[in-house]
């Protein structure tokens, strides 16, 4: 039995970690930690999964918590995951990493957008970005992970086969996207309370989110050149789920059916990847509580504009459910393990 331990366990994404490796039968969860919630228990923050552990939250201490897991999970917040992924990683552990820390291969331009020094380089040079549908080989050699933000999650699947068989131009895609408010964490924060976002739709950091040279990172390594994005985030009245919708000029000649058939094709022996069939699209509601990304597309001939839409919960496919998938490739266990019959989140 694979002895797992959670970092940061008391946030949205940890409740979710808990809910999903409680319920895999190949693991044991033997350490949940919460600077602020120590002492209390999982089904004090989360009443929902009082049948599903007992265990209580205790501080990161790094020496105590090393003995006590395999595994480690960081859901911790960005910058502050560096120095424990760091230690955990360099005496053998494996680490699934859920913050930012890890994701950009380039120490600049991780403190370019996030404003904070990366004091590990070392250790970076050594992570997999961990999007299965991409790096599945790599990660299965892995022991760093950098699980994949939610935004590029969305962003990437539905343009990576577009841009590997060279169906559109890398120089004009525009990435419009709505979250719920579980985007944002798990926080006291009067902007998402509920009399500010019910009923409410904006965009924000607009041309200016950190998860932009997240998506340019990966997909310039699919079309084999530098790409630049046009990325806008919206915040929707909704607890979870991200809606995407891209454009992007077509390259060649190619109706909706054709690209459809390349989609279906590049994506046919992954079990969590959905493509809709012509005059399909995404709806978050299908996939909330899941790990699943529902891909669907049509060819506006009108302007020779591919569109695409891709659904996927922020939580689950998004953060959570992504990284059990990374762990189930890295410990060679089915990759559906505990993921594929899920209850949904109440």
């Amino acid at each position: 039995m694979l002895k797992a331990a959670i970092c940061g366990g008391s946030g949205y994404t940890g409740g979710e970690l808990i809910r999903l490796l409680s319920n895999h039968s190949r693991v044991k969860i033997t350490a949940v930690t919460s600077e602020k919630s120590a002492g209390k228990t999982v089904s004090d923050l989360f009443p929902h999964l009082s049948g599903h552990s007992n265990l209580t939250y205790e501080p990161l201490e790094r020496e105590r918590l090393f003995k006590k897991a395999d595994i480690f999970f960081m859901a911790l917040p960005h910058a502050a995951s560096q120095s424990a992924v760091d230690f955990f990683f360099k005496n053998g552990k494996k680490v699934i990493d859920l913050s930012a820390d890890y994701r950009l291969k380039s120490a600049k331009t991780y403190e370019e957008w996030y404003k904070t020094p990366h004091k590990f380089r070392e250790t970076l040079k050594k992570a997999v970005y961990g999007m299965p549908e991409l790096h599945g080989a790599k990660i299965a050699k892995s022991s760093l992970i950098a699980n994949p933000g939610c935004y590029p999650t969305g962003a990437i699947l539905g343009l990576y086969p577009a841009l590997k068989s060279k169906f559109i131009g890398s120089d004009s895609i525009v990435i419009d996207s709505a979250s719920g408010t579980t985007g944002a964490g798990r926080n006291a924060d009067i902007a998402f309370s509920y009399c500010e976002v019910n009923e409410g739709f904006k965009a924000y950091s607009i041309a200016s989110h950190r998860h932009t040279p997240e998506i340019e990172q990966e997909l310039s390594a699919v079309a084999g050149k530098n790409i630049k994005v046009d990325f806008t985030p919206h915040l929707a009245p909704y607890d979870r789920g991200i809606l995407t919708t891209i454009y992007a000029k077509l390259k060649k000649k190619a109706d909706t059916k054709t690209i459809l058939a390349a989609y279906s094709k590049a994506f046919v022996k992954e079990p969590f990847i959905r493509v809709l069939s012509e005059d399909k699209f995404p709806n978050v509601k299908n996939v909330r509580g899941t790990n699943l990304c529902d891909i669907g597309l049509v060819v506006n001939k009108r302007t020779n504009t591919l569109i695409i839409v891709t659904a996927i919960d922020n939580l689950m496919k998004g953060a959570a459910g992504q990284a059990v998938h990374n762990m189930n490739i890295m410990m060679g266990f089915k990759e559906t393990e505990g993921l594929k019959d899920i209850a949904l989140f109440p």
